[in-house]
């Protein structure tokens, strides 16, 4: 399957090629995949929408998100994720929690997971090797920060789960998801013929890379050291 953009052109060298639509006309369809669908992948779902309606992207490119567990379905976003949001400036209190079905796979351009937990469970769930392989990434191989690989990341290429942490653990998540945001919005303004973020240009939605490294350096407290095992996050199994 043919990559529509190169994997390294000016003004994002090194993020990963998007793979080819699945249909001729229409949007191109994400959708974005953490664990309960109640941190993650809807603080990336709300920013990435806000951020592609920015970009002047919103009715070319359609995203959602999903769970691979059922643990909270139905349930609205985790109160501090939504404060994080909201913090930002973003508005999450729509959202409702919802599990990945396999039959979504063929619907879907794209699939990012949020941890190399997830994408493994994606992989299972996925039902072709086409769905299964490069259609389905880590969210993280669009943050430009890890262009080189992620040899040296803290988090080894994953937004870690906040879930039943403090506030700043939503926040340091909410910073490596604007981060990869920045990079999968310039690729997809590429796809679609609009013109992508120069270096050390503004984002869409004004913010800079180096406002965004200046934000991350000023968060008080420590961060989660990676992703934690489901049995360690309270309220699920």
């Amino acid at each position: 399957m043919p990559a529509v953009v190169p994997a390294d052109v000016p003004g994002l060298p090194g993020l990963p090629a998007l793979p080819a639509p699945r249909r001729p006309s229409g949007p191109y369809r994400l959708c974005l995949v953490c664990l309960g669908n109640i941190c993650r992948s809807p603080m990336a779902e709300v920013m990435l929408r806000a951020e592609l309606d920015r970009a002047g992207l919103a009715d070319l490119v359609e995203v959602d998100s999903a769970g691979t567990g059922d643990w909270h379905l139905g349930e609205p976003m985790a109160g501090q994720a939504g404060e994080e949001l909201a913090r930002r400036g973003y508005d999450g209190s729509a959202h409702r929690a919802r599990r990945i079905q396999r039959s979504w796979f063929g619907e879907r351009d794209l699939v990012l997971a949020m941890d190399p937990s997830n994408l493994a469970a994606l992989r299972v769930l996925a039902p072709d090797a086409d769905a299964a392989g490069p259609r389905l990434m880590l969210f993280r191989s669009f943050d430009p920060d890890l262009a080189g690989g992620v040899l040296g990341d803290p988090w080894d290429g994953a937004v870690p789960d906040p879930y039943g942490g403090p506030q700043t653990a939503f926040a340091q998540s909410l910073d490596l998801v604007q981060a990869a945001v920045q990079g999968l919005v310039g690729r997809l303004a590429q796809l679609r013929g609009a013109e992508a973020v120069p270096p050390g240009g503004v984002m869409p939605g004004g913010v800079t890379p180096d406002r965004r490294v200046a934000d991350r350096a000023g968060r008080d407290g420590a961060a989660p050291d990676g992703p934690p095992v489901a049995a360690d996050r309270p309220g699920r199994p």
